[in-house]
């Protein structure tokens, strides 16, 4: 029975990026088949050259191998010509362009590959085409590989708009014999206009299902539910300590001095003292921020242009606008520096600028080695790799630095509304629910709460063979996870100074940035029980992305956080007055 593929399947973790120019075709013009790679099934990022196992190239003179850019090198793009001689709108009866001299290792070759369910992508103008190598019989002794190729390739116009595969001639693999690889093309009219022939790709009922739209109206009632709470209670408390202090003011020295004094404002003179490492925080921040405005940017970009249409756009996207948004990282890094009074600002440029690439980087090569000793096709290029480093020394840190001056220039003064205490205040005891570890680890579960059905379409389009596009979702989502995580930060802020605590700039960063540790946690479940996946270098790359990108997440949570908290900070206390 023949094996009929065409979608919706995507062998890469990215929509797709510039590939070979989307052709206008004259009759009898060259179509190129580009085969791509191959792997197992429920490993989707475990890909290898097509030609690493054993099949053989048509007979076709070969053109030069087409040189991929940076998103394809780093997402293990390998295109290799096929050897096929196509035609537009010139159709081929079957015919064989190639035979197979199957010796004992080409055979185990195959064998393997059929045992673990391997699959190869091939390319028709940029449209993806699915293959099956073969398949085992019920008893899983004898093993067969379709040896057929018959392509469907649908046309509108001077425009190639459909391409289906179906796979045929199913041959028992053995040893010392010779097996014929045939394929055959019929060209038919299609309706399809060109802009949509990508549709046929995508699930709606999946992506638009009704757990989707119930998820978003569900975390969209719990942020009016949280704003609302958040309002009243800090309105109606906020309200009754404005009223109480300005009692005080009027009470005499001695009535004072016989009060009962608590509350936030009896830390005015510490809530302003700079954080501990300011360095450091000021660089996570700073971070932060740059990855919120490069997730903003780029889901905006993705909502107007189809990018899922090339490969590796979203990643090319993504490099890029984190290139060029530099300076908001250098803008907010060596501001909020400069106000904490710190001089080494030089060093938390530096810091700033690399610490994300760093792990990135860092984590990328770690894997890297392990793809170079599986021969995977995701083993980073060398001349990919300087790319990266010559991005980052000669674009990211140049732009991070007119960030930085332009920073501390601008908005580098401390211009607290409250005067620091040269003296820090002790620290009371208080209850053990009110301590920043405690605030801390709880204070990323409504956060996470607003964004996990989400995180589950998304994991899906990445390590499942599904193509993510309803990015107006997620827009919803990024803001709802926004509100949520100001409004978490800002009342756990409140009950840490109203506890005369003023340790509140990690708290507040740490309380958003532990949302991070929930899509971790949640990203377990997921491999465990919503996966197939197998093999040292599938599981090294699932955790080790999975961690970049739960940090990153939790970096930019942190950020948000404190963001939207210091300016409450700044308004609380501008709004009383401090002897």
């Amino acid at each position: 029975m023949p094996v009929v593929i065409w979608g919706p399947y995507l062998v890469l973790g990215f929509p797709m990026l510039e590939g070979p120019t989307l052709c206008l075709y004259q009759d009898k013009e060259e179509v190129v088949l580009w085969m791509n790679t191959v792997g197992p099934y429920h490993n989707r990022q475990e890909t290898y050259k097509y030609f690493s196992l054993p099949f053989c190239v048509g007979s076709k003179k070969s053109i030069s191998h087409y040189h991929e850019t940076l998103g394809e090198a780093l997402q293990g793009v390998e295109l290799e010509f096929s050897g096929l001689d196509i035609k537009f709108k010139d159709d081929v009866m079957p015919a064989t362009y190639c035979e197979i001299d199957l010796d004992k290792e080409k055979r185990d070759a195959f064998v393997y590959a059929i045992k673990n369910h391997y699959w190869y992508q091939m390319y028709i103008d940029d449209l993806p085409i699915w293959g099956i190598v073969g398949e085992a019989d019920e008893n899983g002794e004898d093993y067969y590989l379709w040896t057929y190729k018959k392509l469907e390739i649908g046309f509108n116009g001077n425009r190639i708009v459909d391409v289906n595969l179906t796979s045929e001639g199913k041959v028992k693999l053995v040893p010392n014999t010779k097996i014929q690889m045939s394929y055959s093309v019929k060209w038919k009219k299609s309706d399809v206009k060109f802009e949509d022939r990508f549709d046929k790709y995508l699930d709606p009922s999946f992506f638009q299902h009704r757990i989707h739209w119930f998820s978003i109206f569900n975390s969209f009632m719990m942020v009016i539910f949280l704003v609302g709470l958040v309002s009243m209670i800090l309105m109606r408390t906020l309200r009754k300590d404005y009223a109480r202090y300005s009692k005080e003011e009027e009470m005499d020295d001695m009535d004072r001095d016989l009060g009962d004094e608590y509350g936030w404002k009896q830390v005015h003179g510490d809530v302003f003292r700079p954080s501990s490492h300011p360095l450091i925080f000021s660089s996570l921040v700073g971070s932060g921020c740059q990855i919120f405005a490069v997730s903003l940017i780029v889901i905006i970009v993705a909502m107007i242009e189809d990018l899922y249409t090339e490969r590796g756009s979203m990643l090319s996207t993504a490099i890029f606008v984190y290139a060029a948004t530099s300076p908001v990282n250098g803008y907010f890094g060596g501001s909020l520096y400069a106000r904490q009074g710190g001089r080494r600002w030089i060093k938390q440029m530096f810091i700033g600028a690399f610490l994300i690439p760093a792990m990135v980087c860092g984590t990328a090569f770690f894997i890297n080695f392990i793809a170079i000793y599986y021969h995977a096709s995701r083993a980073i290029p060398f001349g990919t790799m300087v790319a990266v480093c010559c991005i980052c020394f000669f674009v990211i840190l140049p732009l991070n630095l007119v960030g930085t001056i332009l920073g501390r220039n601008l908005s580098g003064q401390p211009n607290f509304p409250c005067r620091v205490n040269a003296v820090p205040r002790p620290i009371p005891e208080k209850k053990w629910f009110m301590e920043p570890a405690v605030i801390v680890c709880l204070g990323g579960i409504l956060p996470f709460g607003s964004i996990f059905i989400e995180m589950y379409f998304i994991f899906t389009s990445f390590w499942a063979y599904k193509i993510y596009y309803v990015y107006g979702f997620m827009m919803l989502v990024l803001v709802i996870l926004c509100i949520v995580t100001v409004c978490v930060t800002i009342v756990c802020t409140y009950f840490l100074l109203n506890a005369e605590d003023y340790r509140w700039q990690w708290t507040s960063f740490l309380s958003a940035a532990s949302t991070a540790i929930y899509v971790y946690m949640y990203s377990f479940y997921y491999y465990f029980f919503k996966t197939k996946m197998y093999g040292l270098f599938q599981t090294s790359f699932y955790f080790g992305y999975m961690a970049v990108f739960s940090t990153a997440l939790g970096i930019m949570c942190g950020a948000i956080g404190y963001m939207g908290t210091s300016a409450f900070v700044r308004k609380i206390y501008t709004n009383v007055k401090i002897d």
